[in-house]
């Protein structure tokens, strides 16, 4: 039976207790990681959010009826001991904190008994994430997590403190908002007092803090809740967190600064990692051409090379046809893996074809130089030492080559490389490497919508040399965009703002907008835009994935509290689920169901 705490005030969590604290009377409360009885003794491990702390029963020092509840206690039982604490009798344990003492028991109370646990709840748990994320309440009491939590509260804080020392103002901005398509797919709220009409939930507070730049607030922030309705995987969910800022009067140069300084502090205080600034910069077409990606990962080389010119009059029809088309041909050289067995080989070009590639050519060198190759019937030996000489190839090395349309081999070959990378274990968790990404393309080609999309936002500034291109060729344009990249992951992304009313016309006329449907969607904004709009410019950051690679995780789900699986559902609260009738009714909502394979009547998707 579960007692009170009337009249006991805890004194110290477990952890917090060291050598110092020798011959003091303390009171900790935890839960019971495990109980040991050996007969005229028991000793207890209680934990809490700081640790491990090592309790002893001893009959005799407690009551009989404290060692008899001493006896009864099990895993997860939540538990307040008061007691001296001592040197530890036993050996010292090095794998705690509080390996060196331990308390003696005086008093016991069980606040709350516990269910056998459906796990163990321990570090690096082998348990099914499935069943863990289903009892996330449980699975959030492991240390590992609980540390990783820990860390999120620490950076946010560092982060609140750091930029208003920087003047910046952290102001709060509207979830219920109004859906503006452009980016990914929306969630809807209904509204009960508008009926059929709908709200938005904020992809991110974009268009609002450019508004608080035309209010004269100058420097603003938010850590804000953030929400997509986008397919998953390990670095995202339908709901996060980003740390959201803007600056007026500012160029890139500054904004890069004063995010660069936030880096090297969160890092150095959180992890006692240096952060060398400035960070390195590289153009978005230098990326794609070096690596492959626009979020390259710098820890390790396997640079693409461009093959083109040497190939160009070969005779291997897969290189020319390509090159007829249009495209490339490029390839990557995994050291010393020229002796990788044709198993493994085959397995990389199935990955490639997972990428868009329609095969994969190679050039493997055996460790006495001799040449084994795709495609080496179809090349003199002249032709094949250049191919080798351009990759600086050595013996032992193995030569992947991708031959189609720009775009497909960037793609090809940089998830090859990072595959590799995985595979031969060049990813050092303990080794980050920041970059910047700059001049993105203003536009992509959307063959879904039949236009050019904006690669960032309607708003992004573009080159001022570019400008003039907006009409022309819109495709050759670049943008004041920016990305800060960290081992191949986007933490975040910014860019200049458009603050001319001309650039910003010619801007909606290149994405395909008539002056209706760019004020259907932006005119409180655009309005905003016409009593005087300083130079403004902004960033934001995926909280989420920046704990993640400090806490070197693989994936977001272990850096968030509470979070979604794949398909969007919470296994916990078994969200999203079916509602009351009453509730759509209110709404004017009336569900149509498709036709489902197992035929389900309507009347059970909606509970009456």
């Amino acid at each position: 039976m579960a007692e009170s705490m009337k009249g006991l005030k805890r004194t110290c969590r477990c952890a917090e207790l060291s050598e110092d604290n020798v011959g003091q009377e303390v009171t900790v409360m935890g839960w019971v990681q495990k109980q040991r009885n050996k007969g005229g003794i028991i000793f207890v491990d209680i934990r809490d959010r700081s640790g491990i702390l090592q309790v002893i029963f001893e009959d005799g020092e407690i009551d009989e009826e404290g060692f008899a509840k001493a006896e009864k206690l099990r895993s997860e039982f939540v538990v307040a001991v008061t007691g001296t604490v001592t040197k530890r009798s036993g050996a010292v344990n090095e794998n705690l904190a509080t390996g060196a003492i331990e308390v003696r028991a005086k008093d016991v109370r069980v606040l709350s008994e516990s269910e056998t646990p459906p796990f163990p709840i321990e570090p690096g748990s082998k348990t099914k994430e499935e069943l863990r994320l289903k009892y996330r309440y449980l699975d959030l009491r492991r240390p590992d997590l609980q540390k990783n939590l820990m860390m999120r509260s620490q950076v946010t804080t560092l982060i609140r403190q750091f930029l208003a020392e920087e003047g910046f103002l952290e102001i709060e901005t509207p979830m219920l908002t109004k859906s503006t398509p452009e980016g990914a797919r929306d969630y809807l709220v209904p509204s009960r007092v508008h009926p059929g009409s709908f709200y938005a939930l904020p992809q991110s507070p974009q268009l609002f803090k450019q508004l608080l730049m035309c209010s004269g607030y100058d420097r603003y922030f938010q850590v804000a809740r953030c929400f997509r309705d986008e397919d998953l995987r390990a670095d995202r969910q339908p709901e996060f967190t980003q740390v959201d800022m803007e600056l007026s009067f500012v160029d890139e140069e500054d904004v890069m600064d004063v995010n660069e300084r936030l880096l090297q502090k969160i890092f150095k205080e959180v992890l006692d990692v240096e952060v060398a600034l400035p960070i390195q910069r590289m153009t978005w077409q230098e990326a794609m051409d070096r690596f492959g990606s626009d979020k390259p990962d710098l820890r390790f080389g396997m640079e693409l090379r461009d093959i083109s010119e040497i190939v160009s009059e070969c005779g291997f029809g897969v290189f020319t046809d390509a090159l007829k088309n249009g495209g490339s041909v490029r390839g990557i050289n995994a050291k010393g893996q020229g002796t990788m067995p044709r198993k493994k080989i085959d397995a990389l070009v199935k990955f490639a074809k997972d990428f868009g590639a329609k095969g994969l050519a190679y050039i493997a060198i055996g460790e006495d130089g001799a040449i084994k190759s795709s495609f080496a019937k179809f090349m003199g030996d002249d032709e094949i030492a250049n191919i080798v000489n351009a990759l600086e190839g050595q013996p032992g090395d193995l030569l992947l080559f991708a031959a189609d349309q720009n775009k497909i081999v960037y793609d090809v070959l940089g998830n090859l490389r990072l595959e590799l990378a995985r595979n031969l274990d060049l990813l050092d968790k303990n080794e980050f490497k920041f970059l910047w990404v700059t001049e993105f393309p203003e536009f992509e080609y959307s063959e879904e919508q039949g236009r050019y999309v904006a690669m960032h936002h309607p708003f992004t500034m573009p080159m001022e040399e570019d400008i003039p291109l907006l009409k022309t060729n819109p495709e050759k344009v670049r943008a004041k965009a920016y990305d800060i990249v960290l081992n191949g992951t986007e933490l975040g992304g910014g860019s200049i703002r458009i603050h001319q009313d001309d650039v910003q016309e010619n801007m909606f006329e290149a994405l395909g907008f008539t002056k209706e449907q760019a004020n259907e969607q932006f005119g409180f904004l655009l309005d905003a835009f016409k009593y005087g709009v300083p130079p403004h410019a902004g960033l934001a950051y995926g909280l989420d994935r920046l704990i993640m690679l400090m806490a070197k995780q693989d994936s977001i789900r272990d850096v968030i509290a509470f979070p979604k699986v794949k398909d969007a559902s919470c296994l916990m609260t078994d969200a999203p689920n079916i509602v009351d009738k009453k509730q759509l009714d209110e709404l004017c909502i009336d569900i149509s169901v498709a036709e489902e394979a197992d035929n389900l009547d309507v009347s059970q998707q909606v509970r009456e």
